[in-house]
């Protein structure tokens, strides 16, 4: 039993959307296959993986350092105690060999995207889902239903409140209870009036929350916050620079609603100076961390035990990216969510082919691995890569 190739393709996820730091019209993600010598139903078994939205493809990383040092590993030292699956933390620690601590950029990227895909494999050779594989390994419950919202409220040209508001309401028929959009992007009145525009359409239960994906200093941090809290807002997300702790710690003095960060911290340290410095609160607020930008589910694991050291719940992680992976760890390790693009970034977001959204939850259905190959527009791209 051997990984006998990885492949990567450099994908384009461009759309002409922005959010209050960047525009999304050049932005690209990585492809990867990671094919392995089993065999089943005649075709060697193939796992996928992809990384997040909001960070580019990562190439030349995972070509020219992290795919030759598993390829190039004895297959022995990939394999794990039962000598019937790859392990992935082996292969983590292989790809981590000759790597300094610290400077958790890009490449906790593409060590991410090979991850997922290794992840893919390992459920798809043990023939179950990869949610049931991880509650069966990790001692916890699985639930294949799963929480999630719809993430989307973009700026783009001519998008005024008519087309946020018709945008949302999409969402909600589409059986969504929680809806997101972004802030930042625009003056704060202005803002405000795109926030007060939804709450206006939003049914009794359902909930708001807004992002500033990191563009505030302190003193604009605070003007929204005392602005903010005058509506009931499912959470207040990423108002400063994600590592800047201090300014997260401050906002909390001024905002006593829920708040959410952590999707640009890609380390468990880097998270766990979150819980240490970062003001953020175990009964209300939401940690974000996406395993596809953040070394994978190996160091997501990490993270976890880091989370249940400090008497945080799992059930306060919802994480970002909107992508099958993190479904799969919701569902079995129990999370409180995940987050979705209904309309963006496709055919990489969204469900398997045949999933709907009711009150706010999916159910997983029950497929091999991930769950890629009920996906039909999804496993087409995959499948021409490992062809």
């Amino acid at each position: 039993m051997r990984i006998v190739d990885i492949r990567e393709r450099t994908a384009p996820i461009a759309s002409p959307i922005a959010n209050a730091f960047i525009d999304f019209s050049k932005m690209t993600l990585s492809l990867v296959a990671v094919v392995t010598d089993v065999i089943r139903d005649r075709k060697p078994v193939i796992g996928y993986g992809f990384n997040s939205n909001g960070r580019y493809g990562q190439g030349g990383l995972i070509r020219e350092r992290f795919a030759p040092r598993i390829l190039e590993a004895k297959p022995d030292s990939l394999i794990d105690a039962t000598g019937d699956n790859i392990d992935p933390h082996k292969v983590w620690a292989t790809m981590f060999t000759n790597e300094k601590p610290g400077g958790h950029g890009e490449r906790s990227v593409a060590i991410g995207t090979i991850d997922m895909a290794v992840w893919d494999a390992v459920a798809k050779i043990a023939g179950k889902p990869l949610f049931r594989l991880l509650a069966e390994r990790y001692g916890t419950t699985a639930d294949p239903r799963v929480f999630v919202y719809a993430a989307g409220g973009y700026y783009y040209p001519g998008k005024g409140l008519e087309g946020l508001a018709s945008e949302m309401k999409g969402y909600l028929d589409r059986g969504y209870n929680v809806v997101k959009m972004k802030i930042g992007g625009a003056p704060l009145a202005d803002d405000c009036k795109r926030i007060e525009h939804v709450l206006k359409l939003l049914p009794a239960g359902a909930k708001l929350a807004v992002d500033a994906n990191g563009r505030f200093d302190l003193d604009t941090a605070v003007a929204y916050a005392k602005a903010l809290r005058e509506y009931d807002l499912f959470w207040y997300e990423e108002a400063g620079d994600p590592l800047d702790y201090e300014l997260q710690a401050k906002l909390a003095e001024h905002y006593p609603g829920p708040m959410a960060t952590g999707e640009n911290l890609f380390s468990m340290q880097d998270a766990r100076n979150l819980i240490r410095y970062g003001g953020m609160r175990s009964d209300r607020d939401w940690l974000q961390f996406d395993c596809a930008l953040s070394y994978g589910l190996v160091e997501y694991l990490r993270t976890l035990d880091m989370l249940k050291s400090y008497g945080w719940s799992w059930r306060r992680c919802i994480p970002h990216g909107g992508h099958q992976m993190s479904l799969n760890i919701a569902a079995g390790l129990g999370l409180g969510g995940n987050e979705s693009y209904p309309d963006l970034f496709q055919p990489y977001g969204g469900f398997p082919d045949g999933v709907k959204v009711e009150n706010g939850h999916i159910v997983m259905p029950e497929l091999p691995g991930i769950g890629f190959e009920g996906k039909s527009d999804l496993i087409k791209e995959m499948r021409s890569l490992a062809s």
